[in-house]
């Protein structure tokens, strides 16, 4: 499976969003590297620091199902309308890279064009014990 049959899922999973503070929906589609796709979107909360990212909702409802092995993801999200990338933030880096290698492939869209980065690209010199 490829970006361009990842996009949708997550474009879909985006409509599940829950963001009733900041209405900035996301959806993200996280690859197995068995071909397994699980979906996740955005979950706010009033108290704001127990929101949820679209990508850690995606990771933890694989990690649930015993997935650990992971190829891609892609990430889409914005306001009403797609306009901007909105990549991974650095928590969501953090989790990518307790489970995935450097070159695990991470494909944004913003509406008009993809564009793709590797975890090592967005978090060089990563944590990990």
């Amino acid at each position: 499976m490829d970006k361009n049959e990842l996009i949708p899922l997550a474009l879909e999973a985006r409509e599940n969003s829950y963001s009733p503070y900041s209405s900035f929906r996301v959806g993200a589609a996280l690859l197995t590297k068995g071909g397994k796709v699980y979906k996740g979107c955005n979950i706010e909360n009033g108290a704001f620091s127990p929101t949820n990212c679209a990508e850690r909702t995606a990771f933890f409802s694989a990690i649930a199902e015993g997935e650990r092995e992971f190829s891609a993801i892609a990430v889409v999200g914005g306001k009403d309308e797609i306009k901007n990338f909105c990549p991974p933030c650095g928590v969501c880096r953090q989790v990518m890279s307790e489970f995935c290698d450097e070159d695990f492939k991470i494909h944004l869209y913003n509406g008009e064009e993809a564009k793709t980065y590797t975890l090592g690209e967005l978090l060089p010199e990563g944590f990990n014990l």
